[in-house]
């Protein structure tokens, strides 16, 4: 019994200074010159999901690049650490508008993981009734803005959802993985935003027109740059309206590196996914304002 709690007490104490050296090191790369190396060292930091790794995330929430902020809030909320609450709160601030979605969406997961309350609790907005916005009438008599309960502006419908990235055309089924990633990220994004919804009978009841969209993979590659292997998603997003007619397209995208020397091909698939997750997260923000912008017009 002595033996067995000793070779544990060995196996132990060998892991954890190796996964703390393995942070320290990581952790004085976000010190680098290269925005590629601090890119790397974050999204590393990230996949440990290790605890220790708190502290050089939330001090990633101040890198100069928004690209390695926006890393740095996805990881935290990834970690589920309660204690990331107040830096991911304040990155809903930063100027950037990826960096800030990334830092809600974070904020917003560490609070479930943990069980708190809504860090972002929904407001009671001022608004005409959903009869004096169809009728048109100004405010007066019977038609005063008055409160109402917090409710969606923009009604969505995803018409689909494909892989059209000529890397993948000859793979039916990762193009059918990648067109169900794209959908199942955008609709997460929809769910969690108080201001849209997806269900055709609340969009009725606040007098919604339809706003349909295709999602598509434009883009998804695999190539050296440098020390680094990168993985690059670009996505087009088409709105139309009920009729079919085309109203507008969104389009970007996201990359993903890690080191040559750490690559292993087998991680493909979760990287592509990486990708594809970042490049939706980071064109949110975006869709959303042309989805809104189309619904008033």
């Amino acid at each position: 019994m002595r033996i067995g709690t000793l070779l544990i007490a060995v196996t132990l104490l060998g892991v954890a200074p190796a996964r703390a050296d393995q942070i320290g090191e990581l952790t004085k790369t976000l010190s680098s010159s290269s925005d590629k190396a601090r890119i790397a060292a974050v999204v590393s930091l990230g996949r440990l999901n290790d605890r220790t790794a708190l502290k050089p995330l939330v001090t990633a929430l101040h890198d100069p690049n928004p690209q390695v902020r926006a890393l740095a809030a996805a990881a935290l909320g990834k970690l589920g650490h309660k204690a990331a609450l107040p830096a991911l709160k304040a990155a809903t601030e930063d100027p950037d508008d990826t960096v800030r979605a990334r830092a809600k969406d974070a904020a917003i997961a560490v609070a479930k993981a943990n069980k708190l309350p809504d860090p972002f609790p929904p407001a009671v907005a001022v608004a005409a009734t959903p009869q004096a916005r169809k009728s048109g009438g100004s405010a007066g008599f019977g038609r005063q803005a008055h409160a109402v309960e917090n409710h969606p502006d923009v009604f969505v419908t995803i018409n689909t959802s494909t892989d059209d990235s000529p890397g993948t055309k000859t793979d039916k089924k990762a193009r059918t993985t990648h067109g169900d990633i794209l959908r199942q990220t955008f609709e997460t994004s929809f769910r969690g935003n108080p201001t849209v919804t997806m269900a055709a009978a609340e969009a009725q009841r606040w007098g919604l027109d339809p706003r349909h969209l295709d999602l598509s993979v434009t883009k998804l590659d695999v190539a050296q740059s440098g020390n680094f292997i990168e993985v690059e998603a670009q996505l087009r997003l088409a709105i139309s309206d009920n009729n079919g007619r085309m109203l507008s397209f969104v389009s970007g995208g996201a990359k993903v590196q890690v080191p040559k020397r750490t690559f292993d091909a087998r991680y493909l698939p979760a990287l592509r996914k990486e990708a594809l997750e970042n490049a939706a997260r980071g064109l949110f923000d975006k869709l959303l304002t042309q989805l809104r912008d189309r619904s008033q017009s």
